[in-house]
């Protein structure tokens, strides 16, 4: 069974950082491609970021490319991302979510081609 659960949101001024995890259990983390989604309340659920099974390709969605950054540590089964520069629009639950078919350095931002996700995690930039 893989599990997926995040960690790391909270509560933080406009401008602040903060950086979530997520731990995958039951399989090896090296053969999943992992992005990050949000979702503020009465919003879609949102693409924010992706990284392929190798580490070699990312994307981000325009609204956070220069200030958030995905990476994976394959030895701790890891993914994290480090959110700079925050806003209130960054407002939402992250979610973390594992594509266990795609091709070693392919990233994808179609929610319908994850596995597997976590519970999520708040994360709240007040102004």
């Amino acid at each position: 069974q893989v599990q997926l659960v995040e960690s790391g949101g909270g509560l933080v001024q406009d401008g602040g950082s903060l950086r979530l995890s997520c731990a995958v259990s039951g399989r090896t983390l090296s053969s999943s491609a992992m992005a990050w989604f949000r979702q503020a309340p009465e919003k879609e659920r949102e693409f924010v970021a992706a990284i392929s099974r190798n580490g070699g390709s990312t994307d981000y969605v325009d609204s956070v490319k220069g200030r958030f950054t995905i990476s994976r540590d394959n030895a701790k089964n890891t993914v994290y991302l480090q959110m700079n520069s925050l806003k209130p629009e960054d407002t939402a639950v992250y979610y973390c979510a594992a594509d266990l078919r795609t091709l070693i350095s392919s990233t994808t931002r179609d929610a319908r081609r994850y596995d597997y996700w976590g519970q999520g995690t708040q994360v709240t930039v007040s102004s």
